[in-house]
């Protein structure tokens, strides 16, 4: 994509951190904003800021992990706008950071699982065929993760669905690509951001998908490991940059999108093992090393 102005973009996740930054990209290029979130609160903080600035925004909110709700979401938005051209599957959620994978609870799999590839699914099944209809030049960007291309300890449930959004975005990439259509795709792959990526368990989690008082009593953290990913966010790229890089990106049709250049020797070391048939190597002291 080239020109933006006047056209429609779809953010999930789009309250906080990443989302938010991508939406206010989205509105500082002229572009109508569709916002999604499942903080109502935030959601509508957002908007208003938007709003405020001259943008023309419409607020969703929206469960991703939910069918219903994104349906929902899509109907909305071809009422309000007649499209989409920019799609932003960026809603993601981090549970039972800092713990080994066997210590994952069976609610922790289930949040973590049903926003971060339900989501994405539910996105995909919904959006791209109404964006195929449109035969407009259109792009789907997915937000994983560096965690989607490397695997450090401690952080197995957010890497696994990580990874999974990588594998399916590469797929979706192939088979637009095959039928040579309009709709492009890309898949964000930032590694530390400072955004409230840590904290999302205490302001989004279901009530129903709670660890009960003995998960959390029997289940601590690492505090070492917590401590190098809290210092990690704390210190990370900030969220607009992350906008720049996916802009950037955009006008090239660009499908990994990296932000951080530091990573990319740990990336490589993975693959390195995996074509040698190494035993994996650990990429948390490649890349600080």
């Amino acid at each position: 994509m080239q020109e933006f102005a006047g056209k429609v973009a779809l953010i999930t996740g789009a309250a906080n951190g990443i989302g938010k930054a991508l939406a206010t990209r989205c509105a500082q290029e002229k572009m109508s904003v569709v916002l999604a979130d499942i903080d109502e609160e935030a959601l509508q903080n957002i908007c208003a800021e938007l709003e405020s600035e001259g943008a023309t925004v419409l607020a969703v909110p929206t469960d991703v992990s939910q069918a219903a709700a994104v349906e929902s979401l899509a109907k909305k938005t071809w009422s309000a706008f007649g499209g989409v051209h920019l799609l932003c599957n960026n809603a993601g959620i981090c549970a039972n950071a800092s713990r080994p994978i066997w210590k994952g609870t069976l609610a922790d799999w289930s949040w973590s699982l049903g926003v971060n590839i339900w989501g994405l699914i539910h996105g995909i099944r919904t959006f791209v065929p109404l964006m195929l209809e449109q035969e407009a030049e259109s792009h789907i960007v997915n937000t994983a993760s560096a965690s989607g291309l490397i695997c450090v300890p401690q952080f197995g449930i957010y890497q696994t669905t990580k990874h999974a959004v990588v594998a399916i975005s590469e797929t979706l990439y192939h088979e637009l690509t095959l039928m040579q259509a309009p709709v492009k795709v890309s898949v964000l792959c930032p590694g530390a951001v400072k955004t409230e990526f840590l904290d999302g368990e205490h302001r989004h989690r279901p009530q129903d998908l709670q660890n009960t008082t003995d998960e959390i009593e029997n289940n601590p953290i690492n505090p070492q490991f917590d401590q190098i990913l809290r210092q990690g966010v704390e210190n990370g790229m900030e969220a607009t940059a992350v906008a720049e890089h996916m802009f950037e990106a955009l006008k090239t049709n660009q499908f990994y999108i990296f932000t951080h250049p530091e990573l990319q020797f740990a990336i490589q070391l993975r693959f390195d093992d995996i074509l040698q048939a190494r035993n994996p190597s650990n990429a948390v002291s490649a890349a600080q090393s």
